[in-house]
């Protein structure tokens, strides 16, 4: 039963961020879901950084459940124990760095706050897309192959936003930034959910 829970961390934490993104914004007046980043809104005096701050400390809590879910569903699999261990760290680091690498109002300058940002989330991404490709290698053709769909889309629309970093730093518009962004960003949030059913699923047929 607790491994269930856990697992189930693995459903509830893409679907409170996306509850935080829509909060977040709704409580800024004149922000722009489909012009600004995801990032804005937990940005150094953004009107929505609190309320997204407290939410996130929830996201990332149930990441860090869903990682060590993942660790005890894995029962001496290396490739699952990895995946497990790498999606825990990511929680850990979210929670502790990330809580003093947010990126500044667009049109500011960044300071070390920013490249700090910048630098956890590089290393955010490169712990994510790794686990997704250990993590194909685990089940059968199906997962695999959206697996590999799912790394092609975010990278494509990931870099794709990553273009307008400049105008952002300077205060320049960024038409559809959010939506390239957001793109990126809930197509892995998904394979997180898609991960976790797979893995409830396997239990079930054990009888579990």
């Amino acid at each position: 039963m607790v491994r269930k829970l856990l697992l189930i961390c693995g459903i509830l934490s893409p679907v409170l961020y996306a509850v935080a993104d829509v909060l977040a914004g709704m409580q800024w007046e004149g922000y722009s879901f489909r012009d600004q980043t995801i990032s804005e809104l937990g940005a150094i005096g953004a009107p929505s950084r609190p309320l997204f701050a407290v939410l996130l400390l929830v996201v990332y809590g149930l990441m860090v459940a869903f990682g060590a879910g993942i660790w005890k569903a894995a029962e001496g699999n290396r490739r699952l124990q990895v995946v497990g261990g790498l999606l825990f760290g990511l929680g850990v680091m979210s929670l502790t760095v990330g809580q003093f690498a947010s990126m500044r109002l667009r049109g500011t300058e960044q300071g070390l706050a920013g490249a700090m940002h910048l630098v956890e989330g590089m290393v955010a991404m490169l712990m994510i897309f790794t686990a997704m490709g250990i993590a194909a290698t685990a089940f059968g053709t199906r997962f695999r192959l959206y697996t590999i769909a799912t790394i092609v889309l975010t990278l494509g629309f990931g870099a794709w936003s990553g273009l307008d970093a400049p105008q952002i730093g300077q205060g320049l518009a960024t038409p559809w930034v959010g939506v390239k962004e957001r793109i990126f960003w809930y197509g892995y949030e998904s394979w997180f959910i898609v991960l976790a059913i797979v893995l409830l699923r396997a239990k079930a047929r054990e009888g579990e």
